[in-house]
């Protein structure tokens, strides 16, 4: 039998060779899961029930001498804005419970279901994923594995929490603002947020329709590859998946750093960071022997702009409910899509006009680099209830600002790689490998080099 610290790539090989049963495999998720739970709070509902018929049919497949798919065997759970098949969506809302259990399954589940994979259960995550640290009023927060008094980052929090906590190897998330890189950060795993446009998000509750983003968190660049390979495709019934052939990262991973031009963030991504968030950029710089530094023009605004569209466009979203029913909302949450609804039409047309031109500026600097290294969060995980923090003299209030240095990228819709940097007795934190659009897998590749390098470690309490 497999032990839990085995990733993607070793259970999918034991499968497909007959070492392990998927069933088994299944039956020691489940098993983990019931019994780290009490603590960590990941996980909303979980499938078991489909699980080991997922799992049994895998192991049929492959009984029979058919293919039983890349990624057999492999225990996965979805943040819980993805439908499940027989399951309330819920968005980390306490509204959605009214609504009918899902009728068929997200796509992205559907894709990895072919793949082999096995779906375990639905994971928490800040209401409507508008936030950055995953407390919950109506579900419990999620606890950072690492020390269960801090936070694991949000929106995405169950899923990064369920993969650094040992549960699954495997989790998928959203990303509007930083939904997959503050968690990933915070508790010290990898997470991929793909192009703009590259994943279908079709059958998934939305946020904010011009910034949201799907993609996967694992333990190692390898398994991030591999699960990543799995989802590609077109998909029509999302109007803004982009149509393009798939282009495999996996086999890209060994082909290392040499001809890749790589820069640091400089100026607006070195100001109000704690030591540790820079120390981690400087050591994945040391580590691939990066000096040079590169300015993101307008970051500030860029960062503006995406606060103005995802407020105007959430406050649409759910501006009947706020109307009728405005008490059964997360009071934090509630109170952001209000302001919301009263920008003007012009502001938010103008962040429109700013996010073509920053999309622009950002296309002509990555004429002369291929790759930028930056921080993903400014600090390590704060407390659960932490209202405030202080960086560099400045109080800011905790929750927005968890997400200051991913915002401008993901405003621009860039492909990044978040990638935990370990230092010596100090709460995980982690760093943005970022690439010009489509190149995912350059941000894989820089991944997979800093752990060759020994620098790049997924941090999981097993």
């Amino acid at each position: 039998m497999l032990g839990a610290n085995a990733g993607i790539t070793e259970i999918a090989g034991a499968v497909r060779s007959g070492a392990v049963s998927a069933t088994e495999i299944a039956r020691a998720a489940l098993a983990r899961i019931a019994t780290r739970e009490p603590a960590l709070n990941a996980f909303t509902a979980v499938t078991a029930e489909r699980a080991l018929a997922e799992a049994a049919a895998v192991d049929a497949r492959r009984i029979a001498g058919g293919d039983p798919g890349m990624l057999a065997g492999v225990p996965y759970a979805v943040k819980n804005l993805f439908d499940i098949t027989g399951v309330t969506t819920l968005a980390g809302a306490r509204i959605n419970r009214e609504l009918p259990p899902a009728a068929q399954d997200a796509m992205l589940i559907k894709r990895l279901k072919a793949a082999g994979a096995v779906l375990v259960g639905a994971l928490n995550m800040d209401e409507y994923a508008y936030g950055f640290t995953t407390e919950n009023s109506h579900f419990g927060a999620t606890h950072n594995p690492h020390d269960t008094l801090r936070v694991a980052g949000g929106s995405s929090g169950g899923s990064a929490a369920a993969v650094a906590g040992g549960e699954v190897p495997l989790t998928l998330a959203s990303d509007t603002n930083g939904s997959i890189r503050v968690p990933c950060s915070l508790c010290g795993v990898f997470g991929l947020k793909p192009t703009f446009g590259r994943l279908p998000r079709s059958g998934t509750f939305p946020f904010v329709a011009s910034l949201d983003h799907l993609g996967p968190i694992a333990r190692s660049s390898s398994d991030l590859a591999l699960c990543y390979d799995a989802l590609q495709g077109y998909d029509r019934a999302d109007p803004v998946c982009i149509e393009r052939p798939r282009e495999p990262c996996h086999p890209a991973l060994n082909h290392g750093t040499d001809g890749l031009r790589i820069a640091v963030a400089g100026e607006y991504f070195e100001s109000d960071a704690m030591p540790d968030a820079l120390e981690a950029v400087a050591i994945a710089a040391r580590a691939l022997g990066v000096t040079s530094k590169v300015v993101i023009p307008e970051a500030a605004r860029g960062r503006a702009a995406a606060f103005v569209i995802t407020a105007a466009e959430g406050a649409n979203l759910h501006l009947t409910n706020l109307k009728c029913r405005a008490e059964d909302f997360e009071p934090l949450s509630r109170d952001r899509l209000l302001a919301g609804a009263l920008i003007p039409a012009s502001w938010y047309l103008q962040a429109q006009r700013f996010r073509r031109w920053f999309a622009e500026q950002l296309a002509q600097l990555f004429e002369t680099v291929d790759v930028i290294l930056a921080p993903a969060t400014p600090v390590s995980a704060p407390l659960v209830g932490q209202e405030t923090m202080t960086i560099g003299g400045k109080t800011m209030m905790t929750r927005p600002h968890l997400g200051l240095f991913t915002q401008p990228i993901s405003f621009a819709g860039l492909p990044v790689a978040a990638v935990p940097i370990p230092q010596p007795g100090r709460m995980p934190i982690g760093i943005q490998v970022i690439a010009a659009p489509w190149r995912e897998d350059r941000c894989l590749q820089v991944a997979a080099a800093l752990e060759a390098a020994g620098v790049a470690r997924a941090s999981v309490k097993f």
